[in-house]
Order: structure tokens, then C-alpha cells, then sequence
């Protein structure tokens, strides 16, 4: 029986901290803006594509070499 007092205790600790938790975050302002992300999708990144198309080219040329060096090793052992 003391279990359930000390159970009920620590729940409402928990509870009590997500509440604190939740009215921080609405006087900081963490939910201020809920138009942006929304459409944040439609505009276009100046700098993202070029930065995609980088990586994109870095992970094909690794891919290129990854598979020459495959075909190296296969050549050799036959």
C-alpha cells in the first residue's frame, strides 16, 4: 500500500515538471510561429542545391573508386 503513495508522489513530480516544462517553452516563444514551417518547403534554398550537388558528386566519384579498386582486386586475384 505504501508503493501506490509513493508512485502517486513521483507522478505528480513528473507531471508538475512537464507542466513547468510547457510554460517555459510558451514564454520563450516555441510556439509563436506556426505559418513558417509550414511553408518553409516551398521556398527555394540558395545555397542548399549547390551544397546537394556537391555531396552528390563527392559520393559518386568515392562510389567510382570504390568500384575500380573492386575491379583491381578481382583482376589480380584471378
Amino acid at each position: 500500500m505504501s508503493i501506490l503513495f509513493v508512485l502517486i508522489i513521483i507522478s505528480l513530480t513528473l507531471a508538475s515538471a512537464f507542466l513547468i516544462a510547457f510554460f517555459w517553452a510558451v514564454r520563450s516563444g516555441q510556439f509563436e510561429d506556426d505559418y513558417t514551417p509550414s511553408v518553409r518547403i516551398l521556398f527555394d534554398d540558395e545555397n542548399g542545391v549547390d551544397d546537394k550537388e556537391v555531396i552528390l558528386k563527392k559520393e559518386i566519384e568515392t562510389v567510382d573508386e570504390d568500384l575500380k579498386n573492386k575491379d583491381e582486386n578481382n583482376f589480380h586475384e584471378n
